[in-house]
């Protein structure tokens, strides 16, 4: 009968290389999740999430999974601990960034005191455009919020709080610089009048649609429970065949959305978002392919990361 070795795990801090714990007796088969609890028994204050362990204070920081004896190191495990500071949970997270452009753009659109000039306070646009434009602007929101509550799975359980601070001034800026051109008591409708604006707003509601049935699908592709990786592929739903072409059609659909906003309102600070938006999204998109790539060998060579044939 085989003896069981046990290993000796001390933490370091990553910075000071001070002593901060010692534990004895870890189980080989510990993953580093299991070892951050056991950390956090000592250090109440540093909760697991807000750990980051690794075996250099250069290296990149271990996984949850990764497993102990796994690891390149001896029975006498040494690891460097570095405070990531307070964590929120993704939900949070997407719930803060979605519902600030919401309630930040209608303030504008019902032109509440001190916007505009006081004698356009609480006054509507008579341009019916400014209403479409609320209205898709405010689904749009409210689908994330849908998906954030009945749809999305993280795969990564927390943010840092400064890195939520950044991201919520980011999008709720961004909103109501959008919202004050478009609702703006001297904004002009499109040039092309109502053709453009009809147009524009059945791409929008399309793309939409595609970016609610790629969420839905990219749902499906690891059942709950499943260790079974697949990489995401096209289903009976028309709008997940740009599978076929790209590996983020859900990014594709959400730059086509901004697109047609923009065609919409005629608006240059919602074309400048767009602009940015899609470059950060092809960067996500980019790395997405990338992970694709390398982790499935059976990986379809034709798909690009976010453009069809181009990007």
């Amino acid at each position: 009968m085989s003896r069981t070795t046990f290993f000796e795990v001390r933490v370091l801090n990553g910075k000071t290389k001070e002593h901060l714990c010692f534990l004895d007796k870890v189980e080989p088969y510990s993953t580093i999740g299991d070892i951050k609890s056991l950390f956090h028994k000592s250090y109440p204050h540093w909760y697991p999430a807000r750990q980051a362990l690794s075996l250099d204070p250069k290296d990149k920081s271990l996984r949850d999974e990764d497993i102990l004896q796994n690891l390149p190191v001896g029975t006498t495990a040494t690891m460097y601990f570095r405070d990531l500071g307070p964590q929120i949970g993704w939900t949070m997270v997407f719930l803060a960034e979605c519902i600030g452009p919401l309630l930040t753009y209608l303030l504008f659109y019902f032109r509440v005191p001190y916007i505009y000039s006081h004698r356009y306070a609480l006054t509507s646009s008579p341009h019916q455009v400014v209403r479409l434009a609320c209205a898709c602007h405010t689904c749009h929101y409210m689908k994330k919020l849908i998906e954030t509550i009945f749809v999305h799975r993280f795969s990564h359980g927390t943010m840092p709080l400064r890195t939520i601070v950044r991201n919520c001034s980011y999008y709720w800026g961004c909103s109501a610089w959008l919202a004050y051109y478009i609702n703006h008591p001297l904004y002009t409708p499109p040039s092309y009048g109502e053709l453009q604006v009809n147009y524009a707003l059945f791409i929008f509601m399309m793309c939409e649609l595609g970016n609610f049935s790629i969420h839905l699908t990219l749902n499906n592709v690891r059942a709950e429970g499943s260790r079974c990786r697949r990489f995401p592929a096209p289903t009976k739903n028309p709008f997940t065949w740009l599978f076929f072409f790209v590996s983020c059609p859900n990014y594709t659909y959400e730059v086509g959305s901004w697109m047609s906003f923009s065609i919409m309102t005629q608006c240059l600070p919602v074309a400048l978002y767009t602009l940015l938006g899609f470059l950060q999204m092809a960067i996500w998109a980019k790395g997405k392919h990338r992970a694709y790539s390398r982790e499935f060998k059976d990986y379809p060579s034709v798909r690009m990361a976010i453009i069809p044939l181009v990007l």
